[in-house]
């Protein structure tokens, strides 16, 4: 049986992310989030009939709502530029860090590809080995079973005579 839907939400940028779905882990993976929102107080669940009636009617859906309008936004941001803003920090951003060295992780998949390879060789020679201590015991069964059948015919001529002389000996 289903499980019940509830109604969460959290900010994503200018915009408030309302989400029906089952648990707090779906939400979060219908947001897309790598991090527990909910843990970190950022996510909630709503209860509000107005704010859950289109995010019930369209579940696992993400429904995006304004956090307020365009003037609000604007009137909140500071009057003066932060420190920092000016020419600088646009030459500094233009210029892009180098790309990281693949060198490492490239020797690492080839050791590891190379440790494959070998693993690979020493399972085929012993499952060679394997094969032949086999047949070898195959082998071995079939002496020992075909001495075993020659010594207990004997034995069993040697007991047929014994019991006739004894037969005979007893009169």
């Amino acid at each position: 049986m289903p499980r019940a839907l509830k109604t969460y939400r959290t900010a994503i940028g200018f915009h408030d992310a309302y989400v029906a779905a089952p648990s707090q882990k779906a939400a979060l993976e219908a947001w897309g989030a790598d991090a527990n929102l909910f843990a970190r107080g950022v996510a909630e669940v709503v209860t509000d009939p107005a704010l859950t009636a289109e995010p019930l009617a369209h579940p696992g859906t993400v429904i995006k709502r304004p956090r307020g309008s365009m003037a609000e936004h604007l009137a909140a941001l500071p009057a003066e530029r932060p420190a920092g803003s000016g020419k600088a920090t646009a030459r500094k951003a233009a210029k892009p860090e180098p790309r990281p060295d693949r060198a490492p992780l490239d020797e690492a998949e080839e050791a590891l590809a190379a440790l494959d390879r070998r693993q690979e060789a020493e399972s085929r020679r012993l499952a060679r080995r394997e094969a032949a201590l086999r047949r070898e015991r195959q082998e071995l069964e079939q002496r020992h079973g075909a001495e075993r059948r020659r010594l207990e015919k004997a034995r069993d001529t040697a007991a047929g005579r014994y019991e006739r002389a004894l037969k005979a000996w007893k009169g």
